[in-house]
């Protein structure tokens, strides 16, 4: 009934399995991989037309959890998986980015990648045995693709590199780099890193891609008993060849003039003045100019290309390593907690920094388990940003992408949390954007976080470095335009401190680049990065030392662990009046952490006080103020020290004979109050008599016993004698 097939290896000390034949059939390549008890079904499914006057290669990568992949019921109101995590988002594109490169140009029929993840050990990620899964799906499908693609995880541990790392050897790690690639070099690279060299990036860039070779491998072995008839390439047509040298003919020497202008927006209506006029031509000549779309961007990009080996000099009038005009501003928000306008060239991000409490933190529901992070860092790319109206939405996959790329480059240089315990916030609104807007965002929240005052290890930076390459030789780029982005061989982002690499993401759009490229790369990349954290200096050296003045303050303070049911109360009923009263936020943690929140510090110290004095053992001999809660016959019962009660006997109210209680004081009465001992009961004994109820000072010493003071106790006496 199954036509099966298996292919099975040892990869980085467990099984890696790819099976075929039985699951998902109708798709054009189907693949099932398991490593550990980790189990991802991959499928790739193909048009087999194209879309009429279709200009872009529709390819769409979806990634997506199943709840019961980790034995788990999905949380909130709809049981179901809904729209996608941030995390499904990221590993989509993580996906997209090794593959995309490798279809045929010119290829334009839409291919679907769908990677469903059916099982999850918590040891082994998904991510990885998704993309070697989408990888063999589409190298057996038959679909035109240069494939196939290898990825692996890499951590460094102890000076070491290791293969795929467990859950928990990833969290001891210095890096996490996750990078995917050919058998002649790397495609894709992704990671995070705290302060490593370029030395050492480049070393694991190096022994990841020898380490994929064997998955590589077996996929070859899979799809020799196992692919499916390769679909037929269409070249090049006789009338298509004579289009392009018209268009050629037409366009050239326009579009090279225009690409002499330095200024974006004026460039942009010369380019697209020098296009209308060709593709008018092109139909007074009869011919389909709507054809010639994708012909007008290969012109473009064989002129600035050629331009830039021939001379040396880029779109902008630049050479190959300098880097625009970088002008940092912090402060310019006057009511946020941090901000900095941080501009390049013709790219802007202003980004504003927020300090918050626990209860700010986002809770994340994971395959994993649930858990709580405690930064966050949102990029909004607005259309005005390029000049354009259009739709403005929820967050797209480029934003959540770009992000995510900034926070892996600043997440490093973040203070430990239990030395500054505040939950934290970036947004990052690009106002302006011509190349490389998530480098900016990565300085500006640099700049943003520490005029907040959060003490960052050290100020980070990030640059963005493009390649053209052609047979005749190659360029690096540092800090690419727009243009050089979309018309270039590779977008290489770079971020990091003056003592290493926090970040680095490379995406590859040519078939590989070798170890040599990504050296120059690297070297080039660390020049600039050095550079721009010079001009952001010029704003802003390291933190204000201090938090912002409109910041919350946030207090410390450790209680043993039996007393954190008192601080609560019945229902939540002691914490709800602390919070209420002094309008303090306080969160408490199962270890006797309490954490006290306030803008003003009255209200925090009251809240602190209050607490204190809930958790704090009454002492004989000392004085404090409490409230009178109840009277009675006999005396009142005094709440001190947050919740403790005491009785004060009626005889030890006053100097003097007290007839009721009442005469003395009533319910609700602020009063000073000493510590006599304790019954046998362990009930606190109090005295109202021996305390000086103005000052709180202690008069035992002027009062004699109970009933009067020592200058009006003989006196009484005597009136008693006569």
């Amino acid at each position: 009934m199954f036509n099966y097939f298996r292919k099975e290896l040892d990869w980085g000390g467990r099984k890696l399995v790819l099976e075929t034949g039985k699951i998902a059939r109708q798709a054009d390549g189907a693949v099932l991989v398991s490593y550990g008890d980790t189990i991802v079904l991959c499928t790739a499914v193909g048009v087999r037309t194209q879309k009429p006057g279709q200009d872009f290669f529709p390819l769409t990568v979806n990634y997506q959890e199943k709840a019961f992949a980790a034995g788990k019921i999905p949380g909130g109101f709809f049981k179901r998986e809904g729209r996608p995590s941030e995390n499904e988002t990221l590993v989509s594109r993580l996906i997209d980015r090794p593959i995309r490169p490798l279809f045929p140009q010119g290829f334009r029929n839409e291919v679907q990648i769908v990677a469903t993840v059916l099982s999850h050990d918590l040891e082994n990620d998904p991510d990885i045995v998704a993309l070697v899964g989408c990888s063999a799906a589409l190298t057996l499908s038959g679909i035109p693709f240069f494939g196939p693609v290898g990825a692996a995880r890499v951590a460094y541990i102890d000076g070491q590199y290791i293969l795929n790392p467990t859950a928990e050897q990833t969290e001891a790690s210095k890096l996490d780099l996750v990078l995917a690639g050919t058998q002649e070099g790397v495609l894709m690279v992704e990671s995070e890193a705290h302060e490593l060299s370029e030395e050492v990036m480049l070393g694991a860039v190096t022994f990841g891609h020898a380490a994929f070779q064997p998955v590589i491998q077996a996929i070859i072995e899979l799809a020799e008993v196992a692919a499916k008839e390769p679909w037929a390439l269409s070249e090049e047509s006789d009338e298509q060849k004579a289009l392009r040298a018209r268009v050629d003919a037409l366009a050239r020497a326009a579009l090279t003039e225009a690409y002499t202008e330095k200024q974006k927006q004026v460039r942009y209506e010369r380019v697209g003045a020098a296009k209308k006029a060709a593709a008018a031509a092109l139909v007074a000549e009869g011919l389909d100019a709507d054809k010639a779309k994708g012909l007008f961007k290969d012109l473009e990009a064989d002129i600035v290309r050629n331009a830039i080996l021939d001379t040396g000099l880029r779109i902008d009038g630049r050479d190959t390593k300098t880097v625009r005009p970088i002008m940092a501003e912090v402060g310019v928000l006057p009511r946020a907690h941090g901000s900095a306008l941080f501009t390049r060239g013709e790219t802007q991000a202003l980004c504003v920094a927020t300090l918050g409490t626990a209860q700010d933190e986002q809770i994340i529901d994971a395959l994993e388990g649930e858990y709580r992070e405690h930064f966050m860092l949102h990029y909004n790319f607005p259309p005005y940003s390029v000049g354009e109206a259009g739709r403005m939405g929820s967050p797209g996959r480029r934003e959540i992408g770009h992000g995510k790329l900034a926070w892996r480059a600043v997440h490093p240089m973040l203070p430990a949390k239990d030395k500054f315990p505040y939950t934290l916030r970036v947004v990052s609104e690009i106002t302006e954007s011509n190349g490389s807007s998530s480098m900016a965002t990565v300085c500006g929240a640099s700049l943003a976080l520490m005029d907040a005052g959060v003490p960052l290890v050290r100020p980070v930076a990030g640059i963005a470095m493009g390649l053209i390459k052609e047979d005749r030789g190659f360029a690096v780029l540092s800090d690419i335009l727009g243009d050089e982005d979309h018309l270039g061989d590779m977008d290489f982002k770079v971020a990091g401190s003056e003592a290493g690499v926090t970040s680095l993401q490379m995406d590859i759009k040519i078939t590989s680049i070798t170890p040599e490229i990504m050296k120059v790369a690297l070297d080039q990349a660390r020049e600039g990065r050095l550079h721009i954290l010079g001009e952001m200096a010029r704003a802003l050296t390291g933190h204000r030392g201090d938090v912002a003045a409109t910041a919350p303050r946030i207090t410390v303070i450790n209680v043993p662990k039996e007393k954190i049911r008192d601080i609560i109360g019945t229902g939540g009923k002691v914490i709800r009046e602390i919070v209420e009263q002094t309008g303090a936020k306080i969160d408490i943690e199962d270890d006797g952490t309490v954490k006290i929140a306030s803008n003003e510090a009255a209200k925090a110290q009251a809240a602190i006080d209050w607490i204190r004095g809930i958790v704090a053992e009454p002492e004989i001999g000392v004085i404090y103020t409490g409230k009178v809660v109840k009277t009675a016959d006999f005396g009142a019962f005094v709440n001190f020290l947050g919740s403790r009660d005491g009785l004060v006997h009626i005889s030890e109210l006053t100097t003097g004979r007290v007839n009721k209680t009442s005469d003395v004081v009533n319910q609700g009465d602020s009063v000073k109050v000493k510590v006599l001992g304790f019954d046998e009961r362990g009930k606190v004994k109090l005295s109202m008599r021996v305390v000086d109820q103005a000052t709180g000072e202690d008069i035992s010493d002027k009062v004699g016993p109970k009933g009067g003071s020592r200058e009006d106790g003989p006196r009484r006496d005597r009136n008693a004698a006569e």
